[in-house]
């Protein structure tokens, strides 16, 4: 593995190739498969509120949050997954998962780090549910057609979709660069989540095309597992997560 150090002194891989992300995904099978009670039961989270959302939005016509937040929603993913990378990382070691040290991990290695991680997640979801309120109100009162579903299929609310989309994107990539390597690394490091954020942008930059990839991979396949009422994401997210972790070590010496 080639390697570069970044400004904390901690190497990270500039060789990662496509099938990198494929090796990652079959571990992250394999993980699932393992212990596949951990998986579903951090899915479940994820599949209960989404019929939420879907519901408030479909049956209740509550368009203007709801968009907002069923579009920021996966911005929460990694924090959740936290769990499962400590499921992968005691798999690898051998060691006994148990309920109270998967769950335990979310409360990070007593230095509030995870935590901190957490907070900024918090705010970041909160700045887009602001952004995508105001783009939707913007584009709903140019339209004059209320917030309901017509709205949403005129030509006016797909540009809406359009815009916000695009913004959406942008902000999820800054925090998929923010967290795709800083919260495995909380897991399995004693470091500062400014180091491991600094660590998660080396590692971007050292390999951006590969994770790129990998992040149009996350995407895909969270929305086909969103497309059977949610259904989807009891094997998508436990899989992704574990096969997270697997990068983060490929990726992360």
């Amino acid at each position: 593995m080639d390697t570069k150090a970044n400004g904390h002194g901690i190497p990270v891989a500039n060789d990662l190739i496509a099938g990198d992300l494929l090796a990652a995904v079959r571990q992250g099978w394999r993980d699932f498969i393992a212990r596949p009670q951990y998986g579903l039961f951090f899915a479940s989270f994820y599949v209960v509120v989404g019929a939420a959302l879907y519901y408030l939005l479909m049956v209740r016509g509550e368009t203007r949050w709801l968009i907002a937040s069923v579009a920021g929603f996966p911005l929460f993913a990694p924090f959740a997954a936290v769990g499962l990378y400590e499921v992968s990382r005691r798999l690898e070691q051998g060691l006994p998962t148990s309920w109270s040290t998967i769950l335990g991990a979310l409360r990070g290695r007593g230095d509030e780090q995870l935590l901190l991680m957490g907070g900024i997640i918090f705010v970041g979801f909160s700045f887009w549910v602001i952004i995508a309120h105001m783009i939707f109100a913007i584009f709903a009162s140019a339209a004059g057609l209320g917030e309901g579903i017509a709205f949403l299929t005129s030509q006016m609310g797909l540009t809406m979709l359009a815009v916000g989309g695009a913004v959406g994107a942008v902000i999820a990539f800054i925090f998929y660069a923010i967290t795709l390597m800083s919260l495995p690394m909380l897991v399995d490091r004693d470091v500062d989540f400014i180091t491991a954020i600094i660590t998660s942008f080396k590692a971007l930059s050292a390999n951006f095309g590969v994770l790129l990839l990998w992040a149009f991979v996350i995407a895909m396949a969270l929305f086909a597992a969103i497309l059977p009422f949610f259904l989807g994401l009891f094997v998508a997210l436990p899989v992704l997560g574990h096969a997270t972790w697997h990068l983060y070590r490929r990726s992360v010496g």
